[in-house]
């Protein structure tokens, strides 16, 4: 590897878009090894997260024939001909040092600012002197308000504040933090003086770093999952919905992903048969994307966008995206059993991909399951995590 050095892949649970401008696209053919990126904001893992994320980059390498050379060691630079997945979604500065300028380079996206990979950019700010980082794009907000739940995303307390009064009239709002995910970071609020006592365990610094999303909160909601995922030459669009389990520690967490792939791109997403919420959510989610671009230097291989659905305090049925997510994630396992399907058999023409969570004690996973954790993770406790393929069509005749 022309002296860039790997880490070996040993013990698991210790660990389209076109070129830029003036830049010649890399040649995904030209690549011949595969690496795992542990960025530098990339954030924190569970043990079994970091298993997981060991069995994406194996299964990438078996769909694409890449040598599966390791963690790639960041202090040495890129040959060139890596084809990386990272933990995180990766800064453009940090991707451009390891050589990234196109989507065919990695399994993931990048993004200009920190921000940008949260669900912060999702709502608008409170009006136009409201606190903002630096790169905060107006646009892409205003663009995408219409696909969203009501909501605002603040950058101070006094914003946060601003935020809930005007929404609070609407019903409950549900707090987020930015960096919080499967569920995590949430909590519903009901009156300004719930909002106070959650800004109080809530460090200013945070904030003013990260942001904080207020937005309204939906009963009875289906989270719809709705994607893209391309490597290489192959590439899949679904939609699907995420379950809710009970984790170990009695809190209701991410579970899995159910997801209906088919071989191809968004058009022949649309072209399949689907009721009309799961159509409002691909639609809401393609906005969402097709937007992404006001961000400078976003790239992404990997499309996965949230989509509430439920009822809010007044009875009102409202669909919304909740965020994106652009790398690695719990739907990933599914997404790739899918195109390891399509690349094994051409005749296919859908496939229903499961990537489940269970915690507490081990159970059997169905026949053909694939278990890329079982054990007990030091902060998690007991669980499993498989994937299984449930149904595939073919090609009539």
């Amino acid at each position: 590897m022309d002296g860039t050095r790997f880490s070996p892949l040993t013990d698991h649970a210790q660990g389209s878009q076109p070129a830029t401008a003036g830049q010649t696209a890399p040649n995904p053919r030209a690549t011949t090894a595969l690496a795992l990126y542990f960025s530098r904001l990339g954030a924190p893992m569970y043990v079994h997260e970091r298993v997981t994320l060991f069995a994406v980059a194996e299964s990438i390498a078996r769909l694409t024939g890449y040598r599966n050379a390791g963690v790639f060691d960041a202090n040495e630079p890129s040959p060139g001909h890596v084809f990386f997945v990272p933990d995180d979604t990766l800064m453009l500065g940090e991707a451009r040092e390891l050589g990234i300028h196109s989507p065919c380079q990695l399994y993931g996206a990048v993004v200009p600012y920190p921000f940008a990979k949260t669900k912060a950019i999702t709502h608008q700010l409170i009006n136009t002197h409201a606190t903002r980082p630096h790169g905060w794009s107006t646009v892409f907000a205003q663009n995408v308000s219409n696909v969203v739940l009501p909501g605002y995303t603040a950058f101070n307390i006094d914003d946060a504040r601003a935020a809930a009064m005007r929404l609070l009239p609407l019903g409950a709002l549900r707090a987020k933090e930015p960096l919080g995910d499967g569920g995590h970071g949430q909590a519903v609020i009901n009156t300004i003086t719930e909002l106070d006592v959650f800004l109080e365990n809530l460090p200013t610094e945070k904030i003013t770093r990260h942001g904080l999303v207020l937005e309204a909160n939906l009963r009875r909601a289906t989270t719809r999952t709705v994607g893209y995922t391309m490597i290489g030459d192959r590439s899949i669009a679904y939609h699907g919905t995420q379950r809710s389990v009970i984790n170990n520690h009695g809190v209701s967490v991410y579970g899995g992903s159910h997801l209906i792939c088919v071989r191809g791109a968004w058009t022949e997403l649309e072209r399949l048969p689907m009721d009309a919420e799961a159509r409002l959510a691909v639609t809401q989610a393609r906005t969402y994307d097709r937007n992404a671009n006001e961000y400078p230097g976003f790239l992404a291989s990997c499309r996965n966008y949230d989509v509430g659905q439920g009822v809010d305090a007044h009875g009102q049925w409202r669909s919304g995206v909740f965020e994106a997510s652009w790398r690695s994630g719990g739907a990933s396992t599914a997404e790739l059993a899918a195109l390891t399907a399509f690349a094994a058999d051409s005749s296919l023409r859908v496939v229903d991909a499961n990537s489940v969570k269970h915690f507490g004690k081990p159970r059997k996973p169905p026949p053909g399951a694939a278990v890329h954790f079982c054990g007990n993770d030091p902060e998690d406790g007991p669980l499993m995590r498989y994937t299984v393929i449930t149904r595939a069509l073919r090609h009539a005749g």
